[in-house]
Formats: structure tokens, sequence, C-alpha cells
């Protein structure tokens, strides 16, 4: 069977990401420019006017871009979104129950991808890859998003798993079951993390308590193979 193709990271192409973009593959703003045909004031209002949607014919330039950069710059790119998510959150003061996070339970033959965070939250040492969803983005797309950032994976969303109100967390998790697509497994993120690898399906209860896994998920990982 063949893999599905990896992904774009991104649902709906602004300023912030379009300068993120360029900063992943180490553009001038002339560079810039000239790779999209457009004038060089229009870069500079992108980093003026971060929350500004960029028009349609630009979003499929822009996906182009992306979708050609090399391997490096996809990660560079993942991991500044992620970044700039994450102190958005922090800096708004938002309460951790209205917080919305997706999770992606990636599969690959008989392991499923983990991580190991750096500061557990009681007890939550090894978990999934997940990451922080903004009102603006797709759960699904910022699963696959997490995950390259994380652990160098590109993934793709199969199926959803649901969603519940973390026993421990109290965030609003989203599960999404995901099949590898390509990449080596590492620790990329390691301010949050320690570790990151494949861990055996049926032995996903050394790593993952079994009775703290959303029962899909659970279900999801002993699949036969």
């Amino acid at each position: 069977m063949s893999q599905p193709d990896a992904p774009a990271l991104v649902d709906r192409w602004t300023g912030r990401h379009a300068i993120a973009l360029q900063a992943a593959l180490r553009y001038s703003q002339d560079e810039m420019a000239g790779k999209l045909g457009i004038a060089k004031r229009t870069i500079a209002s992108w980093a003026s006017k971060p929350t500004v949607v960029i028009r349609p014919e630009l979003q499929r330039a822009l996906d182009t871009e992306y979708q050609r950069a090399p391997e490096d710059a996809k990660l560079r790119f993942a991991r500044q979104l992620k970044v700039d998510d994450e102190a958005e959150i922090a800096a708004s003061g938002i309460p951790t129950i209205t917080l919305t996070v997706a999770i992606a339970v990636v599969l690959h033959q008989a392991d499923v991808l983990v991580v190991c965070r750096r500061e557990p939250e009681r007890g939550l040492d090894w978990q999934f890859p997940a990451g922080i969803v903004k009102p603006a983005a797709t759960a699904s797309t910022v699963a696959v998003r997490e995950t390259l950032a994380e652990t160098g994976i590109h993934c793709a969303v199969r199926s959803p798993l649901g969603a519940r109100i973390h026993p421990i967390t109290r965030v609003n998790c989203h599960y999404f079951r995901c099949d590898y697509v390509a990449g080596t497994v590492e620790n990329r993120d390691t301010v949050e993390n320690v570790d990151a690898l494949w861990a055996p399906r049926q032995d996903i209860g050394r790593f993952i308590p079994t009775q703290r896994i959303y029962e899909p998920v659970l279900r999801a990982i002993e699949e036969p193979i």
C-alpha cells in the first residue's frame, strides 16, 4: 500500500506564517519576493501585519514553496510555529480548562510514536505528540505539525478518534489516528522533551498506563497489524 502524501502544515496562510516560512528558508526579503513573484513591500507588510490573511493566489504559491522546501527548512518552520503559538497562549492568560489540544496517535507497523516530557504534569511523562489549537487553526493540522516539530516524523491523519476533557490536565483533547509518512524519529524539541521514540504497540503500558489512555485510542493501538 502506498504511503499518503505529507500534508501542508498551514490551513490558511497569514503574514505570520509567511514570515516564518521565509525565516525557515533563510531567504532575504528580496529572495522571498523573487520566489513568489511579488514586490518586496508585500513581504514587509506581512511582517508588520502578522494576522493579515494572504490572498488566494499567494496562498497557493506559499503552499508550493513549502512543499519544495528541504527537510531541515520544514522542520524549522514547524518548530517556529509551535514556539509562536505557545508564546501567544502564555501571554493571553487563557485558563487551562479552555485550552484545546490536538493529539497525534501515529502508528507505523508494530509501533506507536511517543515523546517523554521534560516536566511531566502529575506523572504524565510519556505522551503522544500534541499541540495547542488556536481559534483559527484546525486540530488535525496542528496534530500533524506538532508531530513534525517534536519528532521529525511526517504523518497524515487517517481519522479522528474522538475528544474528551482530560481527567488529569483538564484540557480539551482531540485525538487523531495518524499514519507514518516519512522521517526518522528524534527528539526535535529539547526544551519540552527529553526523548522521542517508536514504542512497541503491544508494550504501550510500559510507557503510558493503559488505564489513563482514552479508550478509542487504546483500541486503535491494540488493533491487529
